[in-house]
């Protein structure tokens, strides 16, 4: 968990010989939280064991939960990475199944048995079930659009059954032995003959329907994750009914044998139950933030790039507010934020985008695409943007009003992860690769090195001293460096750092945000614990 209250004095009495040729002494850095932490790393599959407990799946928690669902305490089941659930499904004899979004796989778990993989090279799958016979069956989406049949005994191929149907995510087979789910991208509910290949559309409308569930009356109970609707569809004439007005970013429901309805919402990380006659809605479980990675400070608010969502908090009273969040909203997937006077950037190496929003509306000015793992961007004065490529260990100058020229200032980095600029021509730019912290001359393109020997730097920010704040993951600590002799001091130590990346993802998956206040207190976002840390100078 979270230091709370903790003085951190490795810098006591240090006399640091600035920049500017002022001496300065850190008297060590109060350690506190500024907002907590919560259980999820992001929430998305729901399934019902065979005695009625809740289950719950995290991608990038990589782990499978059991939920309390009245007390709301959560532990792990299955952890990291084999936990990895995007979706969860148990057979009538108590198998649990699961799917392993990033590294596309499937896995099963029998009744007091060991975890057992039974597919993989699938990217992207992500929905399962099984039939009433005991045979599964599960769907690639985003990262594919299949139906697949899993042999549960791991031995023979997935077999492929239907493909492009326009993202089958959340499903059920029904007492029909028909498969019921929703088609993302056409905003469709669909009923599938798995033995014919049949596709039978129910209902359309829907802005992003997620997921799908039969009650035991043979009612449809869907989610629509844009509008944060849970909606009842009969399934005689398809009228349909909004039982509960929810947040957006819905993603998964399940209902158990008293046909009461649970929702997960990645945004919030919780879980709720709704009352499927009333519409009234209870908290199981919920979190501050989703998965908190790049900061940026715009005067006294600190901006988050949240994963599931964009948000800002107040850093003198920890409120916080919701500026966009996904798939209601235009973002995409934020984990990096750097900020000016006007805008904040957000960088996303997930869907290689870098988006410049405007500070004060929260309107997007502008999106761009085509990147290779964007882990950080810079905007300069005239507009051009500098953006850090992980991919291709790139940086590189963006102009144009579409971003249309694209032109390399230095190649050869490892690992570049976090940048700042430092207001005379260059930027300091850290390498995760080979621990080094660099400055960057913008117009030759000459690399400096100014610290080394570091393990894993990647969130990094100037302090108002001239002196670089820099979040050394590997030793899970924050550290100030001096740019011009390369002077290196320990301001805080043993934090809750170093969320392992998922397998097939690039390190770090979610990066350590760092901010600067103007009054010197240091924002560091915590992936272990989605929390976000304040270090207040003592």
């Amino acid at each position: 968990m979270a230091i709370k209250g903790k003085v951190i004095g490795a810098v006591a009495a240090v006399v640091f010989v600035l920049g500017h040729g002022i001496s300065a002494q850190a008297e060590g850095y109060k350690v506190e939280t500024l907002v907590p932490g919560s259980d999820f790393h992001g929430v998305h599959g729901l399934g019902i064991g065979p005695d009625g407990a809740l289950f719950a799946g995290s991608v990038v928690g990589q782990s499978l939960y059991r939920v309390d669902r009245g007390s709301g305490d959560v532990s792990v089941e299955i952890d990291a990475p084999t936990g990895m659930a995007d979706d969860i499904a148990f057979a009538d004899d108590g198998t649990m199944a699961w799917t392993g979004f990033l590294t596309g796989e499937v896995f099963a778990r029998a009744p007091g048995g060991e975890v057992v993989r039974l597919a993989e090279g699938l990217p992207g799958i992500n929905s399962l079930d099984f039939r009433a016979d005991g045979r599964l069956y599960a769907t690639q989406v985003f990262l594919g659009d299949a139906l697949y049949e899993i042999d549960r005994a791991g031995e023979a191929a997935p077999r492929k059954i239907i493909e492009g149907m326009g993202g089958l995510n959340g499903f059920e087979f029904g007492p029909d032995d028909k498969l019921y789910g929703p088609l993302w991208f056409k905003g469709q509910v669909v009923r599938v003959d798995v033995d014919s290949g049949e596709i039978e559309v129910l209902a359309e409308g829907f802005k992003v329907p997620a997921a799908v569930n039969l009650d035991s009356q043979g009612n449809i109970w869907v989610v629509d994750t844009a509008r944060g609707e849970l909606v009842r569809l009969d399934p005689q004439g398809g009228d349909r009914t909004v039982v509960a007005q929810l947040s957006t970013s819905l993603d998964n429901l399940a209902i158990d044998g008293e046909d009461r309805v649970f929702v997960s919402n990645m945004a919030d990380n919780g879980v709720q139950e709704i009352d499927p006659a009333t519409g009234d809605a209870r908290q199981i479980v919920k979190g501050r933030l989703a998965m908190p990675g790049g900061l940026a400070m715009v005067g006294d608010t600190l901006h988050v790039a949240d994963l599931f969502a964009y948000r800002s908090v107040d850093t003198a009273t920890g409120e916080i507010t919701d500026r966009a969040r996904m798939h209601a909203d235009h973002i995409e997937y934020p984990i990096s934020a750097r900020a000016n006077d006007r805008h904040v950037i957000l960088s996303s190496w997930f869907t290689g985008t870098v988006q410049v929003i405007d500070a004060q509306s929260g309107e997007s000015v502008r999106m761009l695409h085509g990147f290779a793992a964007p882990y950080d961007a810079v905007e300069q004065d005239d507009g051009t943007l500098l953006v850090l490529e992980l991919a291709t260990g790139q940086l590189t100058r963006v102009s144009g009003p579409e971003g249309e020229t694209r032109a390399p200032v230095v190649q050869g980095l490892v690992l570049p992860v976090g940048m700042v600029a430092d207001g005379e021509g260059g930027v300091y730019v850290t390498e995760a690769g080979t621990g080094a912290v660099s400055r960057v001359d913008l117009e030759s393109g000459e690399k400096t090195v100014i610290a080394e020997g570091l393990a894993g730097p990647e969130g990094i920010e100037m302090g108002g001293d001239g002196w670089l704040i820099v979040a050394e993951v590997g030793k899970r600590q924050v550290i100030a460096i001096e740019p011009s002799s390369g002077a290196t001091e320990v301001l805080a130590g043993d934090l809750p750092l170093g969320l392992p990346a998922a397998a097939g993802t690039p390190p770090p998956g979610s990066p350590t945000g760092i901010a600067v206040g103007q009054d010197g207190a240091i924002y560091v976002a915590s992936d272990l614990d989605n929390a976000i840390l304040k270090l207040t100078p003592q």
